[in-house]
């Protein structure tokens, strides 16, 4: 298993890659080599907090750099998701992380179904097949320092806990996703697919400029994750 990356802050201010890092600044940012995500349909800009961070929109880079995958295979995009030459189907289908996406019209509900929480947006794209050990990188801009509330969009088949680092070093070391199975549910499948908004997940404290966000899965696995809404906290 890989270790995760390592940024080591420094009290600098730099630009790199044409972004202005500010409170976020560490010199050894500047030899990152991954880049915030773009494709025909997204621009290749840092995702803006506050505001929802798409976790699909995970940087660019690759296995080692952008993100650590168990294995090379992305078993949503071309796989569960035949490659039709549809966007949604095709999605980052070439690299390791397992992508999907909400699907609303099937014979069968799957996303919208009755156990759900919260009922997602169609055609939503989330990070899925995920393992512990595994960890992907978001470079996100933030337009103020301050603290900041976070809530996850998920499901999770059995629990666990992912953990958040900014720059390399740990934001918040163990955030406990509570499972969204249910009993109820006569088809197994579906615990996969019960979405539900875990709010406050976490209190953090970020400084303005452009940073790495780093999302590990620490144990268990088994979690769809969409998006991590971050806003300010009201005092």
């Amino acid at each position: 298993m890989k270790t995760k990356p390592r940024f080591f802050l420094q009290a600098c201010l730099i630009l790199a890659g044409g972004f202005y890092f500010g409170g976020c600044a560490s010199a050894q940012l500047k030899e990152y080599k991954g880049k915030p995500f773009q494709d025909s349909v997204y621009p290749g800009s840092p995702q803006k907090i506050p505001g929802r961070v798409q976790c699909a929109y995970y940087d660019l880079g690759g296995e080692g750099v952008a993100y650590h995958n168990q294995d090379t295979k992305n078993h949503g995009s071309g796989e569960l998701n035949p490659a039709n030459g549809t966007y949604l189907n095709e999605f980052r289908m070439k690299e390791g992380i397992s992508t999907s996406y909400t699907k609303f019209h099937s014979e069968t509900a799957i996303d919208n179904n009755p156990y759900d929480q919260v009922q997602p947006p169609e055609g939503q794209l989330y990070v899925g097949w995920t393992s512990p050990g595994e960890w992907f990188n978001i470079t996100v801009e933030v337009e103020h320092a301050g603290v900041y509330t976070i809530d996850l969009l998920y499901t999770s088949n059995r629990g666990g806990t992912i953990s958040l680092d900014l720059n390399g070093k740990p934001l918040v070391s163990s955030i406990n996703i509570i499972s969204t199975s249910t009993d109820r549910d006569p088809i197994a499948w579906r615990q996969w697919h019960h979405w539900n908004v875990m709010t406050n997940l976490a209190e953090v404290e970020l400084p303005k400029g452009v940073c790495v966000l780093t999302l590990h899965i620490v144990t268990e696995g088994n979690m769809n994750l969409a998006d991590l809404d971050f806003e300010p906290k009201h005092k």
